[in-house]
Formats: structure tokens, C-alpha cells, sequence
């Protein structure tokens, strides 16, 4: 048996996130991208699989780089095989980018040292047909990009989220270690400017990022006082966070593995 990693992209938009859910009532069991690898596997392998995922997106949610393993009991096909075989398969909103062959303990969730993620927001007069599934767009708002880092840095470390995490996450603790958080612009395809937050922690709370981006943008758009995110940060409530953005703006952007390992 080999274990294979696949990288992953998706568009999120019509999936009910990542991780299968089946129907435990004998229905139509909700599409999610796990479940749509996995099919392609067994029609390849002539065997059902199990895809393991470094982490689950939720639905809307999309991934430039999400990682998966499966142990595969096809030993003479080479690994860099799978990208055309599977995404022959495969519908057009999710594409295998890249496989390699792994060590046989490697695991995509375990070995995983941390999880970067990038959400993207349109402002001015309009969004573009083109960004308008793959970004929040957010009218009537100039953002100040020193305002949105000063809010930023207290976002590193080890740090209690629990004012970021959504009602029902299931976590044991709300303990996460941020490695890095911040805000930069990037030019469109059409040259206009987007506002991009990236994150990188060993690991998120249901909902975290998007809370984190709903809240950041909310104090800049109230020219909020530089210590503010820092005060809803050691609250730990819920309630004095803003809003949780869309998940049309949210990307898993890369798995690492070559960092130091964390508790999850």
C-alpha cells in the first residue's frame, strides 16, 4: 500500500465544506469535497477509500492548497499519476494539483505543523463578476491598512479565542498558537485594489477566521482605538466580537509542515 498526499483545490461555493456527510436516513447525503475525491478514488481503485484531510473547511469555504492522504493499493502506478487519473474523474470545481508518495505514518492532519489561510475583500463602487463568488465585498469602506495592523498585534502566540469561536464549536480548548496575522492589498485581475488578511496558526476554531475578519474590519470601519481588538480578545465573550464575515472570501491557503509542532 502506498500513502499518497494529494494537494487540493476548490471552488466551495456549491459544497457543503469539506468532510462527508452521510445521510444517516437512507437520503441524499449533502455534496462535500471529501466525498467527491473519495468517489473518484473508487472508481480508480475499484475499492472504496478513506481521504484524510489536514482540516475541514466549512461550506462556502475554498482551498488553493488543501492536503489529503489515502493509502492506495495500486503500488505500481507512480504518484504523480493520480493528478490526471483523479481529476478525470472529478467535477470542475474541485482539481488534485499535486501528488506525491509519503512516508507510510505520515498523516495530513498530524504531521501538519500549521494551517495559513487568506480571506479576501472587495470594497469600493463595485465588485467584479469574477471576484464576486471568491471575496466579502464590503461598500462604503476605505480601509486603513496601519489602523487594521495595529489592531493585528496582539494576534500572536498562544492565545484564548474564545471570543472568536463560533456558538457549538465542539473544541476541548480554545487555546490556539498564532504564528503570524496580517492585513496587506493586492491588485485585482482588473488592477483594483483588495484587501487580503492572512493568518497562520496551528490550528482554528469553528468559524475563528472569519470572525477574527468580520471583527478587524468592523473597528477599522469605527476608526476604533489601537488597543481595541486586545480588549475583545482577553474578554473571551462572544458578544463583544462583530459580525462573522461570508464565506465567499475565505481560502485555505497552505498546510505546512515543516514547522514546529503545536497542540491542537
Amino acid at each position: 500500500m502506498q500513502n499518497i498526499l494529494l494537494t487540493v483545490s476548490y471552488d466551495g461555493t456549491d459544497f457543503c465544506g469539506w468532510q462527508r456527510q452521510d445521510d444517516k436516513d437512507g437520503g441524499q447525503a449533502n455534496r462535500t469535497v471529501q466525498a467527491e475525491i473519495e468517489a473518484a478514488l473508487e472508481k480508480l481503485c475499484k475499492e472504496k477509500l478513506t481521504l484524510y484531510g489536514s482540516g475541514r473547511t466549512d461550506s462556502g469555504v475554498h482551498a488553493l492548497a488543501q492536503a489529503a492522504n489515502f493509502y492506495s493499493p495500486l503500488d505500481s502506478m507512480p504518484a504523480q499519476n493520480y493528478v490526471r487519473a483523479l481529476n478525470s474523474f472529478l467535477p470542475d470545481d474541485v482539481r488534485i494539483v499535486d501528488a506525491q508518495a509519503v512516508a507510510e505514518d505520515f498523516s495530513s492532519r498530524k504531521s501538519a505543523t500549521s494551517r495559513t489561510y487568506r480571506y479576501f475583500i472587495s470594497f469600493g463602487d463595485f465588485v467584479s463578476a469574477d471576484n464576486a463568488r471568491f471575496s466579502w465585498y464590503v461598500p462604503n469602506y476605505t480601509p486603513d491598512l496601519k489602523r487594521l495592523n495595529q489592531y493585528t498585534q496582539c494576534l500572536r502566540g498562544e492565545l484564548d479565542c474564545a471570543a472568536f469561536a463560533a456558538s457549538g464549536d465542539e473544541s476541548l480548548s480554545t487555546n490556539r498558537y498564532i504564528d503570524n496575522a496580517h492585513f496587506f492589498i493586492q491588485k485585482d485581475r482588473w488592477g483594483k485594489d483588495q484587501l487580503v488578511f492572512e493568518i497562520e496558526a496551528n490550528a482554528f476554531l469553528w468559524k475563528m477566521v472569519r470572525t477574527l475578519t468580520g471583527t478587524l474590519v468592523n473597528l477599522d470601519k469605527n476608526a476604533a482605538p489601537p488597543d481595541a481588538m486586545q480588549k475583545i480578545l482577553e474578554s473571551r465573550d462572544r458578544t463583544k466580537a462583530g459580525v462573522t464575515a461570508p464565506p465567499t472570501g475565505l481560502f485555505l491557503y497552505k498546510i505546512n509542515f515543516d514547522g514546529t509542532r503545536r497542540h491542537i
